[in-house]
């Protein structure tokens, strides 16, 4: 498995280019690899600020988003690593604020493929340790780092004692990997999900969760007593109510936040679970007035984004075009809550490792048209894997302009499905993320 990545700079897409020959070998799971390429690196990972490590199957982006926003907020440099790209390598790696330049970028992946070429490292492993290593080059107040696949096996998954752990969202996705046959590991789905999402935790360090059934807040627990981490459950330790603002309570007390600039009924979940990692660690000071600007400033890329002007909305002038990279049920319930009554044309490219219903029927209801278009470098599914799941005819077109200058004239659209589809409506669209 491995990732899309092209750049305008030749240094960094010879690197690219060696980067994507790279995948995952068969039948290796382990974090073996990952900590001999970062011990001949001198281990960068044991030279980070404190770090807030973030797992989950939706919303740890997010999640990130507002953490960084907040930090920020406070007045401190973060870096952050977040997963995967959208239209641009250089957004996995947030060095004090700003995206990594080429030069640099080009010389940590050179630096980490040279040491590694021996070992038949996976995309993963390369850029867990090209992040770690051009984070211990720079100061910093803090680090942000988005868990990839898992949580257990990923390869960000090596930091010894993190400031807080967080788990956000638990979902079904990424069968294959994390549902795998194995024993002595839960084997009922979600809590299967859990306890792969939860073995990020560590002893000492808080793993601070949103609330789940009581089999799937099990596994949670026992992987937290197992390695001796402290926890703090959503609605147990802390507690959050949504109206006109945040009202968040723990045993430090009461705040009132604002609702985040996000779209989404989600998203105070998000900031919750944000704020909670915040409140329990001791690592880093966070003032309630920056958690508040964080909040607001927060921003995150093809999320429930409603695009501004450019070349692709200039094919349906006048009209909204939303765009979401959501991909599996739990996406699709909340892209489904948000626009409930509102009549949208859908223009979607899902890969063909994902279910094909996972967005079309939530969305069943208020749908005016369905378009399948492909998505950029990966295979995905035809016209006809929507079909059992629609009573409307689904239109086949080349790209994402084909099918918006063929909609009727009236309703908004939504482009959804995939974050590869949505890196490509943002470069298409010129807005770029920075």
């Amino acid at each position: 498995m491995k990732d899309f990545a092209i750049s305008d700079d030749p240094a960094v897409q010879a690197q690219l280019d060696r980067l994507g020959a790279l995948s995952l070998p068969q039948g290796r799971f382990g974090l073996e690899t990952i900590r001999e390429i970062l011990s001949r690196l001198g281990d960068p990972q044991k030279r980070l600020p404190p770090t807030f490590h973030v797992a989950g199957t939706n919303g740890k982006g997010s999640t990130c988003a507002y953490l960084r926003a907040m930090l920020e907020a406070q007045g401190l440099k973060v870096h952050a690593a977040t997963k995967p790209h959208l239209v641009r390598y250089n957004e996995r790696i947030r060095l004090a604020g700003s995206l990594i330049s080429d030069a640099e970028l080009a010389e940590r992946l050179e630096q980490v493929l040279d040491q590694s070429e021996d070992l038949n490292p996976s995309f993963f492993e390369v850029t867990a340790a090209a992040t770690f290593l051009a984070f211990a080059e720079h100061p910093a107040d803090a680090c942000v780092i988005e868990v990839g696949l898992g949580g257990r096996f990923d390869a960000t998954n090596v930091l010894e004692r993190p400031a807080a752990c967080g788990v956000a969202t638990l979902g079904i996705d990424h069968e294959a990997f994390l549902l795998r046959p194995e024993a002595g590991v839960p084997q009922e789905p979600l809590s299967r999900i859990a306890f792969e999402k939860a073995s990020i935790a560590r002893p000492g360090s808080p793993l601070v969760t949103q609330a789940y059934a009581p089999e799937v807040t099990k596994a949670v627990l026992d992987v937290a007593m197992q390695v001796g981490a402290r926890t703090a459950l959503r609605d147990l330790d802390w507690s959050v109510q949504v109206g006109e603002t945040i009202a968040y309570r723990d045993a430090r007390g009461e705040l009132s936040l604002p609702l985040p600039a996000l779209a989404g009924r989600h998203q105070a979940d998000n900031v919750a679970l944000a704020v909670a990692m915040l409140r329990h660690q001791d690592a880093v000071t966070v003032s309630p007035e920056a958690m508040a600007e964080g909040i607001r400033a927060a921003r995150w890329p093809a999320r429930l984004q409603l695009l501004g002007d450019g070349p692709l909305t200039a094919l349906v002038p006048g009209r909204k075009v939303w765009l979401d990279g959501g991909h599996n049920v739990d996406a699709g319930l909340a892209i489904a809550r948000h626009f409930a009554g509102y009549p949208l044309h859908l223009v979607t490219g899902m890969l063909t490792t994902k279910d094909p219903s996972a967005i079309v029927s939530p969305l069943a209801d208020q749908l005016l048209s369905i378009s399948a278009v492909p998505a950029p470098g990966h295979d995905a599914h035809r016209p006809e894997d929507f079909a059992p799941f629609t009573s409307l005819p689904v239109g086949s077109f080349a790209d994402v302009p084909a099918a918006l200058a063929a909609l009727p004239p009236q309703g908004e659209v939504l482009i959804a499905g995939s974050l590869y589809l949505a890196g490509e409506v943002l470069r298409l669209n010129r807005q770029i993320p920075d």
